[in-house]
């Protein structure tokens, strides 16, 4: 029978399974070669450190987050401010997901996010770039006043944080959150409305 062909993917699949298995601090490269019935030496073709492995996870688990939103951009032709709503209530619910579907895998990228903070800082960047498009189609359009989209990107990612930075995951399961997100994005576009 013949073996599928080794991909940095297929190496990226195994290391979350591992990861969530044993956890950042236990995981070797060994036990992820050793799930791909390979050698570790055959993972280390694709990834040259253990670092760089995990880093590559880390960068994967944050874009898929990126890859929904952008495409929610993408698709809408709705004004502005819902877009804007839609795009915050969207990041809120995956990151709420990812802590409360597999809290094992969200607890191990909160280790692995602190070793990789510049995988961290470009999907922050890419999040933030994302809020600017809206807000400038909504300054194009009218809808917003926005001297400097790019600070006020910054400021309404930074005011909502407490719905998307993972430090928070304790607190989305409460039965006030979903209000609260409600009134903090009210107030937000409320604001920047023109």
């Amino acid at each position: 029978m013949p073996t599928e062909t080794l991909t940095a993917e297929r190496i990226l699949e195994a290391t979350e399974e591992v990861l969530r298995r044993y956890g950042p601090a236990k995981a070797t490269v060994v036990d992820v070669a050793r799930v791909l019935g390979v050698s570790h030496g055959s993972v280390y073709r694709h990834f040259r450190t253990k670092a760089a492995l995990r880093e590559a996870v880390t960068h994967r688990w944050l874009t898929r987050a990126e890859v929904a939103l952008a495409e929610l951009i993408e698709t809408s032709d709705q004004p502005a401010a819902e877009k804007l709503r839609a795009w915050f209530a969207g990041l809120f619910e995956a990151k709420r997901h990812k802590a409360g579907d597999d809290p094992e895998l969200f607890a191990t990228y909160g280790v692995l996010i602190d070793e990789a903070s510049g995988v961290v800082e470009q999907h922050i960047d890419a999040l933030v770039g994302q809020v600017r498009e809206i807000v400038e189609e909504g300054v194009r359009k009218g809808e917003f006043t926005a001297p400097d989209p790019d600070a006020t990107a910054r400021a309404l990612f930074s005011a909502t944080a407490h719905f998307h930075d993972p430090a928070y995951a304790p607190e989305w399961q409460r039965p006030t959150t979903e209000a609260e997100f409600d009134a903090v994005l009210d107030l937000l576009l409320r604001g920047l409305r023109a």
